[in-house]
């Protein structure tokens, strides 16, 4: 349910910028979003990371470990930020340079990004937060803290938007204040965690550089692997820029249909990636196959259900989201993609959750790898006469090869007895 939360949101924002009279905003926001989406998605191995460590230390009995799997995972967040912050306008330009992004969309998306940027340290540090819940398979604080900031999201869109006028910036202005809102819901949740690190001899722990280099090694993978995948969409939106202004704003509209099921279909990777972590930390191989048993099934019924959703709401859903007749008519033509990949990607879905559990990042990396620069770009130049039905098809045959080159990992793990080799050792 708070997963899902996540793409409404987008949805809202497109829809609010989509009934505007020029495409150009939602164009705007959709580069500047897959810009920022390297520079925030890129770190999120702070979530991911910190799931499974947490995960392996409460199956290992060891909550001291996962207390200071939290607080090292939240310091390296704020340097991270701080970063960000410090260098944000090269790593803009170098951004929209690589993505090709032309002179009418440019600006626009430069001060829409600039803006969303100041909510870095919010953005991160809930990253680590959510790690740590989804470790210790509590949901229900993320979905508090997921569905207050959303809602306040979409309806400070609407006031900034509709009300003022200001359209992508005021969509930007909105995210910010409703980010550092969902911060503010993190720290009540931590506030039992937060009073014991104030502790002396957790502290004594937290200045020993080495834990530090130890858990960004661990978190390498991680972080190559995410930044394949956003290279990923980041040239999904570039191809579809150079295939003019209303290609991207219809595929900035139909990439939320996709967010939409990729969210939902996460929730059951969150469980996957909390119950296989402590399955395999405590040792439990027999329950830790009974975890992705189940956590399968549940991920394919919520694939089919979704496309099951959008081929029956075609319709009535695309009008619901654009006004525009040569947006909507690129949408129409392209429908049946968004009704195929829920069902391709959701074998990888469940699998990262289950290596992310494990502690295993080094074949997802490998995979991403793989499918991004040998499957999805020789794909697209492959197909590039078909436009953007040749964009669709290599996304397409990306998402299915992610899911093929995990199975066979899994397999191979299975089979050489690997399952175990994440558990963790004592509190350091």
């Amino acid at each position: 349910m708070a997963n899902v939360s996540i793409p409404l949101l987008g949805l809202v924002d497109a829809s609010l910028l989509g009934h505007l009279d020029s495409p150009l905003h939602l164009a705007a926001v959709a580069v500047g979003s897959a810009v920022l989406s390297f520079l925030y998605w890129g770190f999120s191995f702070l979530r991911m990371g910190t799931t499974g460590e947490v995960a392996r230390a409460n199956g290992a009995k060891d909550p001291q470990r996962a207390l200071l799997v939290l607080a090292r995972s939240s310091l390296i967040a704020l340097a991270i930020a701080g970063l960000l912050l410090l260098l944000q306008v090269p790593l803009l330009e170098l951004g929209f340079t690589i993505m090709g992004t032309g002179r009418e969309i440019r600006e626009t998306a430069h001060h829409y990004a600039s803006l969303r940027l100041l909510s870095a340290p919010a953005v991160l540090l809930t990253y680590t937060a959510f790690g740590w819940f989804i470790g210790h398979q509590d949901t229900r604080w993320p979905m508090r803290i997921l569905i207050i900031t959303n809602l306040s999201n979409i309806a400070l869109d609407a006031f900034f938007i509709l009300g003022l006028g200001l359209a992508s910036t005021g969509a930007a202005i909105a995210t910010v204040i409703a980010e550092y809102l969902g911060l503010l819901i993190v720290v009540v949740g931590l506030r039992k965690q937060l009073a014991l690190l104030l502790t002396r001899a957790l502290w004594t722990q937290l200045r020993v550089p080495g834990p530090y280099r130890r858990l960004l090694r661990s978190n390498l993978n991680l972080f190559f692997r995410t930044l394949s995948l956003l290279f990923a969409f980041a040239f999904f939106t570039a191809a579809g820029e150079n295939l003019g202004p209303q290609v991207v704003a219809a595929n900035a509209v139909m990439m939320q249909f996709l967010l939409f099921a990729a969210f939902a279909m996460d929730g059951f990777a969150y469980a996957a990636e909390g119950l296989a972590g402590e399955a395999l930390g405590g040792g439990d191989l027999a329950r830790f196959f009974r975890v992705s048993r189940r956590c399968a099934w549940w991920t394919m019924v919520s694939a089919l259900l979704i496309s099951a959703l959008i081929l029956i709401g075609k319709p009535w859903l695309f009008p619901m989201l654009t006004s525009l007749p040569k947006v909507l008519a690129i949408m129409n033509a392209h429908g049946l993609w968004l009704v195929a990949l829920p069902l391709l990607a959701a074998p990888s879905y469940l699998l990262d959750g289950l290596f992310i559990g494990a502690g295993a990042t080094r074949a997802m990396m490998l995979g991403m790898l793989f499918s991004a620069f040998l499957i999805y770009l020789p794909c697209w130049y492959a197909t590039a006469g078909l436009e953007n039905h040749g964009l669709w098809l290599s996304f397409a045959a990306f998402n299915a090869s992610r899911g093929a080159t995990l199975a066979l990992s899994f397999w191979y793990f299975t089979h050489h007895h690997r399952w175990l080799e994440g558990r963790p050792g004592p509190a350091v």
